[in-house]
C-alpha cells in the first residue's frame, strides 16, 4: 500500500483557521495571540473585553502548567463550548470569549469582563417610597434584577440580535401563561425584520417598531426601574431589554400607562387615587391653559370677569404684540430654558432654570414684551407638564401644546375644541403591536375603569399589583 506524504509546506486546518481569525480582526490594538506546548495550542482574544483574573486562573495558568494531553482532557470535561463555524469564532471573540485552537478542535471560553456602571438610583424616574435601584447598561445585570423579583420557571426569554455592524443583543422577556403569545411572536418577527447597521439604545429600537412612526406620542412604554418592569410582566405584558441600554421597553402599552407611577401603589389608596386624577387634570392644564388665554384675549373678552378685565387690560396696555405672538414667544423661551437646564451640569442647570426664569420674566414685563398674567399662565402650564411621570409623554404633550395655541390664535375657543378633537381622533387611531392605544372597554363597566383613572384597591387584585 502506497503512503501519501503531505508536503511540509501544506497548512493544517488549525493554522488556516488561526490565519483567518487574525486576518478578520486585523488592525485591533487589543488583539492578543499566544501559543503553548510548542505551537500545539493557540489562544486568541481581545484583552479589552476579558477579565484578566479569570483569564489567568482559567486558561493561562493551566496551559503553562499542564502538558498538552492533560489540558486536552480537562477541556473535554469542562464547560468549554466547541465551535466549527469561522463566523461563530469571530463573533465569540467580539463577545468577550477566548478562542482556543487545539490540533483537532476549536473552543470558545467565556471569560468576559465588561466594565459596567454600578447600580444607582434613577435620575429621571424618582420615587418617594419603594425600591430605588435602576437598570444599568449591562444586559446580564439587568436580567439578574428581574430574576431577583420573579423567581419562577414560567419566566421565559427570547434572545435576538439587531444591527449588521453592532450585533446588539435584544432580550424579550415574558411570563408563560400570562403573556399573549400572539404579541410575543409578532414582536419577535418585527425585531428580526429590522435591517439597520446599528442600534444604540432601546429608545432607538422602539422607533423602528412603532406602528405610527410620525406620531408625536410614544407608543412603547420605557422605564429604567426594575420594579415597574416586573409589574408589567405580572400584568401579562412583554418587556424588552437591549444590551448597552439602561431602559427597557414594554408592550402592549396604552395611553394610560404613561400616567401611572409606582408611588401610586406604595401609598394609601386615597392618596394614590387623588394624585393620579391630579395628573390627568395637569394634562388638560398644560394643553389648554395658554391656548385659552390666547383665545379669550383675542376673540372672547366677554368671558373675562369684570373685576379681572381691568387688571388684564392694564397688564396688556404696554404690550405691542397680539396675544398669539406674546404667548408663542414666552412658550419658546420656557422651552429654551428647560432644554438648557437639562443639558448643562446639574448644579449649573438648576441655577439657569431658576435665575434665568426670574430674570428674563421680570425683564420682559418691564420692557413691555409680555404681561404679568401671561407669565403666570405659562409658568403654571410648564409646572403642570412636569407632573406627567413619563418624560417621553411629557415631551410629547409640550409639543402638542403648540397646536392648541396656534388653533386658539386662529379660531378662538372653536379652534381649541377642534385641536382637542384632532388629538382624540389621532389617539384612538394609534395601535401598539396590534393593540389599541386607547384601550376602551365596551360596555364601559366602572370596575374595568377602576385602575385607569383611579388606583385599584389591593384587595380587589387577584394576582397582586397590576
Amino acid at each position: 500500500m502506497k503512503t501519501i506524504i503531505k508536503p511540509s509546506h501544506e497548512k493544517t486546518r488549525k493554522e488556516v483557521n488561526i490565519e483567518k481569525t487574525l486576518a478578520t480582526l486585523e488592525g485591533s490594538f487589543d488583539l492578543v495571540h499566544r501559543s503553548f506546548h510548542h505551537n500545539d495550542t493557540h489562544i486568541i482574544y481581545l484583552n479589552s473585553l476579558v477579565d484578566a483574573n479569570t483569564l489567568e486562573w482559567e486558561i493561562l495558568s493551566p496551559l503553562r502548567e499542564l502538558s498538552f494531553t492533560d489540558f486536552e482532557r480537562s477541556v473535554q470535561q469542562s464547560l468549554f463550548k466547541p465551535v466549527t463555524n469561522q463566523e461563530e469564532v469571530v463573533q465569540g471573540i467580539l463577545d468577550g470569549n477566548v478562542t482556543l485552537f487545539t490540533e483537532e478542535n476549536t473552543y470558545l471560553i467565556n471569560v468576559s469582563g465588561f466594565e459596567e456602571r454600578a447600580l444607582s438610583q434613577s435620575e429621571t424616574e424618582t420615587v418617594i417610597s419603594g425600591p430605588h435601584d435602576s437598570f444599568n447598561e449591562a444586559l446580564k445585570t439587568n436580567v439578574s434584577l428581574i430574576r431577583r423579583r420573579v423567581r419562577s420557571s414560567r419566566l421565559k426569554m427570547i434572545t435576538l440580535s439587531v444591527g449588521e455592524l453592532s450585533r446588539t443583543k435584544v432580550l424579550l422577556i415574558y411570563i408563560e401563561g400570562l403573556a399573549n403569545m400572539d404579541v410575543v411572536n409578532q414582536l419577535q418577527e418585527r425585531i428580526q425584520s429590522i435591517k439597520v447597521d446599528s442600534i444604540t439604545d432601546s429608545n432607538v429600537l422602539v422607533q423602528k417598531l412603532d406602528d405610527h412612526k410620525s406620531s408625536p406620542f410614544p407608543q412603547f412604554y420605557t422605564t429604567e426601574r426594575p420594579d415597574i418592569a416586573v409589574t408589567k410582566l405580572y400584568a401579562g405584558k412583554v418587556i424588552g431589554l437591549v444590551d448597552d441600554s439602561p431602559n427597557i421597553f414594554c408592550t402592549p402599552s396604552t395611553f394610560f400607562d404613561f400616567f401611572e407611577s409606582s408611588d401610586d401603589y406604595n401609598q394609601r389608596w386615597s392618596i394614590g387615587t387623588a394624585v393620579r386624577i391630579l395628573r390627568y387634570f395637569a394634562l388638560f392644564i398644560t394643553l389648554i391653559l395658554t391656548a385659552f388665554y390666547v383665545s379669550i384675549c383675542t376673540f372672547h373678552y366677554e368671558m373675562i370677569p369684570q373685576s379681572l378685565l381691568q387688571s388684564l387690560m392694564q397688564s396688556r396696555s404696554r404690550v405691542p404684540f397680539p396675544p398669539f405672538v406674546e404667548a408663542m414667544f414666552l412658550e419658546i423661551v420656557i422651552e429654551l430654558l428647560r432644554e438648557a437646564g437639562a443639558r448643562l451640569p446639574t448644579k449649573i442647570g438648576q441655577t439657569i432654570g431658576v435665575v434665568g426664569g426670574i430674570v428674563i420674566g421680570q425683564a420682559a414685563v418691564e420692557a413691555g414684551v409680555t404681561s404679568n398674567i401671561l407669565i403666570i399662565v405659562v409658568s403654571v402650564s410648564a409646572i403642570a407638564s412636569f407632573i406627567v411621570p413619563s418624560y417621553m409623554m411629557s415631551s410629547s404633550v409640550r409639543i402638542v401644546r403648540f397646536l392648541f395655541i396656534v388653533m386658539a390664535g386662529a379660531l378662538g375657543n372653536i379652534g381649541i375644541f377642534f385641536a382637542l378633537g384632532i388629538v382624540v381622533i389621532h389617539l384612538t387611531g394609534i395601535r401598539n403591536v396590534s393593540s389599541p392605544y386607547i384601550n376602551l372597554d365596551s360596555p364601559a363597566f366602572f370596575k374595568n375603569w377602576m385602575d385607569r383613572m383611579a388606583r385599584k384597591l389591593f384587595f380587589k387584585h387577584k394576582k397582586g399589583q397590576p
